[in-house]
């Protein structure tokens, strides 16, 4: 019988209300089911939000650098046991072993950098006209904030988040995916052995159409940071704005390459499939998009296809395994619909555009990495994400066209350039639009202390991690210190 799992909601493990539960399986071989999981309520995430509401004052009063102590704790504890999460993480989600102990230092490195924040200024001293007065302002946390997160990276997007918002003074309550509420039980348990405060950090499983909008609307949430599909990321939006929240949004990305001719082609194509391929392209900044420029189409598109062809499939826990399984069948079944759109629109299938068969896939919800040519810039395989190992190779007259090409979609997320030219490079990064940009780089793959997020329908613009976090989690408040009078 599978272990039950319990929410984690003022320092205690609880039921939902429900009395019922949903499980989660392996994505490489979905007969191993890995728990069962509470199937929340909105009444059970009131009670959470509640938990939360009723600690938030004697958080805020707590010091910042005891609030940074607390993440220091976390980062040791994860730091100590490292193997026990990546193994839980790659089979849950499926990633690759080495890209799962990867995402557990990343998380430590964030509650390290946040920890060290709780000792950091978080106002400034201002002169006034008038020299007996002392003018200071101060950061002020919201409160309150409902965390809703994705599958894809189940433990370090949750930290990015939460790490800031504890040490800026928040209490929080985490959503995780559906998919992977394994992952979440693991970061409540990490709490929970180094003692924070019951309350400051509350945990409820449960399908979003079921607890989403209590998370969103409850009087007592201040703040709303999601990350996920741009459409539920504008339902966010739209409910919060009516209530006067704030929200901060992540959402889809159809990042491009652009590959000029003096491009040194075997870097390009080896970063590119990287890029697109690895995690089997499950990252909102995986490379979905190259666009060549002038007479290196068919050398270039030689070397991708090569690479791609020479990519092992199999199960995330082989550390030789670069194309694991996708997250689930609905996700398999998208990606194969895309697939067939883009060949229905005139493109041609270069490399994958099926499933593997043998019994090492047969379990699994395993997808072929492909990739496509012929493809037009305004086709929908070349627009709309896939979320999955599928690349296109789109043809451009030259660099100015290959950047029109680029931000012609609606996303804004990630982008990448490979050339020797530094004017091309200063052309670039000034006038693409994305919110991460590489040069000669891949465009998956972040850095913790610097800021994070998208343009247009990519974010809602509010930066995440480094120091940019801060101004999402707090608000300004200004002090006036007159003498008294005598």
């Amino acid at each position: 019988m599978a272990e039950r799992y319990q929410n984690y909601v003022n320092g205690a493990w609880s039921d939902a209300s429900s009395g019922s539960v949903s499980t989660s399986t392996n994505p490489a071989d979905l007969s191993d089911v890995i728990g069962e999981f509470q199937a929340s309520t909105a009444g059970d995430v009131a009670a959470a939000i509640t938990a939360a509401h009723d600690v938030k004052e004697s958080w805020r009063r707590t010091s910042s650098l005891a609030r940074g102590g607390y993440l220091l704790k976390a980062a040791a504890y994860l730091e100590a046991n490292p193997e026990e999460f990546a193994q839980a993480l790659t089979r849950e989600c499926g990633k690759a072993i080495l890209e799962a102990r990867g995402e557990i230092g990343r998380a430590v490195a964030l509650l390290q950098y946040y920890g060290v924040e709780g000792s950091n200024p978080v106002g400034s001293v201002v002169p006034s006209v008038n020299p007996e007065i002392l003018l200071y302002t101060n950061r002020m946390p919201l409160g309150v904030v409902s965390l809703i997160t994705p599958w894809n990276f189940p433990f370090a997007i949750p930290i990015w988040k939460m790490a800031p918002a504890l040490v800026y003074g928040n209490t929080i309550v985490l959503k995780p995916a559906s998919a992977t509420p394994h992952v979440a039980t693991l970061i409540a348990k990490m709490w929970e052995a180094v003692d924070l405060p019951a309350g400051v950090f509350n945990l409820v499983t449960g399908s979003g159409s079921a607890v989403g909008n209590e998370l969103i609307t409850n009087d007592k949430v201040a703040a709303i940071s999601f990350t996920g599909s741009t459409r539920i990321g504008m339902n966010i939006a739209a409910e919060s704005a009516k209530r006067g929240k704030r929200y901060q949004l992540e959402m889809g990305g159809k990042n491009p390459v652009i590959v000029l001719p003096d491009a040194d082609l075997e870097q390009a194509a080896e970063i590119t499939v990287s890029g697109a391929m690895k995690f089997s392209g499950q990252k909102c900044t995986a490379t979905s998009r190259a666009i060549v420029v002038g007479n290196v189409m068919e050398e270039f598109t030689n070397l991708v296809v090569e690479k791609t062809n020479a990519l092992k499939i199999g199960a995330g826990a082989d550390p030789e395994s670069i194309i694991v399984p996708v997250i689930d069948q609905a996700s398999k079944d998208n990606i194969a619909s895309m697939i067939k759109r883009g060949v229905d629109d005139g493109g041609q299938i270069l490399a994958g555009g099926g499933v593997p068969s043998g019994a090492d896939y047969d379990k699994g919800t395993f997808v072929e990495p492909t990739v496509i040519n012929n493809v037009a810039a305004d086709a929908y395989v070349a627009c709309e994400e896939i979320f999955g190992p599928v690349l296109s190779i789109l043809p451009a007259g030259d660099a100015e066209n290959a950047l029109d090409i680029a931000n012609s979609v609606e996303y804004g997320l990630s982008a990448g350039i490979f050339t020797k030219d530094l004017n091309s490079v200063l052309d670039f990064a000034d006038r693409i639009e994305a919110g991460v940009v590489k040069i000669n780089g891949e465009t998956a793959g972040l850095e913790p202390q610097v800021p994070f997020g998208g343009m247009k329908a990519s974010s809602s613009g509010d930066r995440e991690q480094g120091k940019a976090a801060i101004e999402f989690f707090t608000q300004t408040k200004t002090i006036y210190v007159d003498r008294s009078a005598t």
